[in-house]
């Protein structure tokens, strides 16, 4: 089987994720080494609530998993449809499955974000990369190693 080549544009609608738990908008590039991704936090989610009232911040746990929707989850499935066929694509989940992040900068409500994936290694499924997440100003807000999966659905 031959694989194919999936478009920036392309990419986000095969992801796993969906709304409200889909943290990219665009894709900006993408190859083999690499993608580039933006998401803006938007000020009704429901997370800045309770996170901290009178002054929200977007939780770390959510700005990771911004990270690894692009840097891994993505990234990801570009490589896998480089290697099979359109059809197989859509049968895949991605688990994320190791992180060591450094945190430089917090992200308020309404904030756009740039993240960054430059890939590891990939093999049999699985991607490490190094991601980084900057403001588009390019002060850097996290960066670090991710590593996932793709599995059968």
């Amino acid at each position: 089987m031959s694989g194919f080549l999936v478009t920036p544009a392309e990419l986000p609608a095969l992801m796993p994720q969906v709304s409200p738990f889909r943290f990219v908008d665009r894709v900006l590039e993408v190859d083999h080494a690499h993608i580039v991704a933006s998401y803006r936090f938007r000020p009704e989610e429901f997370y800045y609530r309770g996170h901290f009232p009178g002054r929200p911040l977007t939780p770390g746990v959510i700005l990771l998993e911004c990270m690894a929707q692009c840097g891994i989850v993505l990234h990801g499935i570009y490589l896998l449809a480089r290697e099979l066929p359109r059809e197989a694509i859509r049968l895949e989940r991605a688990l994320f499955t190791d992180a060591r992040v450094e945190w430089h900068a917090g992200v308020d409500p309404g904030e756009e974000v740039i993240v960054r994936g430059d890939l590891l290694a990939w093999r049999r499924r699985r991607i490490r990369s190094r991601v980084t997440m900057t403001r588009t100003d390019g002060q850097l807000i996290a960066a670090g190693e991710l590593a996932g999966m793709g599995v059968k659905a």
